[in-house]
């Protein structure tokens, strides 16, 4: 069990700038199947946790319009208990002024929900059915909804508390959950066996979200400076232990839930309808007829699925690497692909995950609006500059509407062409589908090419 006082003195912010243990960056659209949470729920056991931890992402999520939930269990009374100037109820309004000086600077619009409970005793119980009540409220509970809060392990009670209520909820409701670490910095080294460092993804910012962060930290005034001169009314929070919040970044602990896509697949062997559907035999036959040679010699496939299109990419490639962000699905590609020696299937999330290596073939099929413009803008980038010289990128998308995503499949299409120097060498255009064929220009015809004309 972890036990420090916050007067104590703690480990430098210089010993963690010199050996800083993580270089895993957090992806918020990553948690969500590429797109970003329609709500976030930021849970805070004190006034100045919410700050401490992640001012920066809230300010980020609020700006882009994220509807901005801010739970504050306890009105932090009990920071001063010796103080001769402040009694715990004057404290406690103090502390609730901070707070909403700090709210309307990072995101204006949240709602903010005082609960009340008791400083120094928060009990995870009665904070998780707050919480549940908090996030059922309005319909669509937990759909597209980010919990944020303190680490489980941070060694204090009340952030302990906070965090298990907040990790309970996510597991119930299946919402990801991110936790920000505080105390840590305070009590920690870079050795101690008790940070999960291999678990820490750290969110950078940008120069405004730092630079606000540090504005709402000198809102919290009742904490980062003395209420008086009188002993009992020091500043809880030293200079040293505020220099672990002027980095420029934040730190979080991801617990993923299952995603949409995660859980469709595990709801039914062929989500698709990929191996029955006259339908989609046929988009897959006519895809294939369209590629310029019979075989290629690296395959890389985005969005498997269940592989049925994988086996049919690897028959013609002397390797094949198929991603896709369901592990169910992926382990139903490799039970597919299990005579094809040189073929492989993993959990991926594009384009964070892409490959190394370069391929002549890429196959983007059914996938590319489910990112967001600014992902599938990086996926373009990263596939032209991925792709052989002689290489071939393969898009194949459904052209009616897709409901709940940012894109549809001629937007892919032609965000993909207009967004790299890549020549169109075919295209097959129908009600239902599209398929285009890109290469690096010139494009050359499969006659000249073997050398019927």
């Amino acid at each position: 069990m972890v036990t420090f006082t916050h007067d104590q003195a703690g480990t430098p912010e210089q010993s963690w700038s010199q050996d800083w243990r993580s270089d895993a960056r957090l992806s918020i659209e990553a948690l969500f199947d590429g797109r970003m949470p329609e709500r976030v729920v930021v849970v805070a056991a004190h006034p100045d946790d919410e700050t401490l931890g992640a001012a920066g992402l809230v300010r980020r999520l609020a700006r882009a319009g994220v509807v901005t939930d801010m739970v504050i269990a306890t009105n932090g009374e009990a920071s001063h208990p010796d103080s001769p100037t402040h009694t715990p109820a004057q404290l406690a309004e103090v502390r609730r002024g901070e707070l909403e000086g700090v709210v309307e600077l990072i995101a204006p619009s949240a709602r903010t929900h005082f609960l009340h409970l008791p400083d120094g005793s928060l009990d995870a119980d009665a904070l998780a059915e707050e919480l549940r009540r908090i996030v059922t409220e309005g319909g669509r509970p937990g759909e597209r909804t980010l919990l944020v809060a303190p680490w489980r392990g941070d060694g204090h009670g009340d952030h302990e508390a906070a965090g298990t209520a907040a990790a309970r909820l996510a597991v119930d409701m299946n919402m990801p959950l991110l936790e920000y670490p505080i105390w840590l910095w305070h009590w920690a080294t870079p050795e101690s066996p008790e940070v999960p460092w291999e678990n820490l993804e750290v969110l950078d910012l940008a120069g405004d979200e730092q630079a606000m962060k540090q504005s709402a930290l000198l809102l919290h005034a009742s904490q980062t400076t003395p209420l008086s001169d009188a002993p009992g009314d020091e500043a809880l929070l030293a200079p040293a232990f505020l220099e672990h919040f002027a980095r420029g970044f934040e730190t979080f602990i991801p617990t993923p839930s299952s995603g949409i896509f995660e859980r469709l697949h595990a709801g039914a062997e062929d989500p698709w309808g990929l191996q029955d559907r006259f339908y989609e035999r046929r988009k897959r036959s006519v895809a294939l007829a369209l590629l310029p040679r019979e075989r290629f010699a690296a395959t890389l496939e985005l969005g498997c699925s269940i592989g049925v299109l994988s086996a049919e990419l690897a028959a013609r490639s002397d390797s094949l690497l198929a991603l896709d962000i369901s592990p169910t699905a992926v382990a139903a590609a490799q039970q597919r692909l299990a005579g094809y020696p040189a073929a492989t299937a993993r959990v991926a999330s594009v384009p964070r995950d892409w490959p190394a290596g370069a391929f002549d073939l890429i196959v983007i099929s059914e996938v590319g609006y489910f990112l967001t413009r600014t992902q599938l803008l990086d996926v373009v980038a990263r596939a032209a500059a991925s792709l052989t010289p002689d290489g071939v990128v393969l898009l194949c998308h459904w052209r009616h509407p897709v409901d709940g995503w940012e894109l549809d499949g001629d937007t892919v299409h032609e965000l993909f062409r207009g967004s790299s120097s890549l020549a169109l060498f075919a295209e097959q255009s129908e009600e239902d589908f599209r398929i285009d064929l890109l290469v690096h220009p010139p494009a050359v015809s499969v006659a000249r090419a073997t050398g019927v004309l």
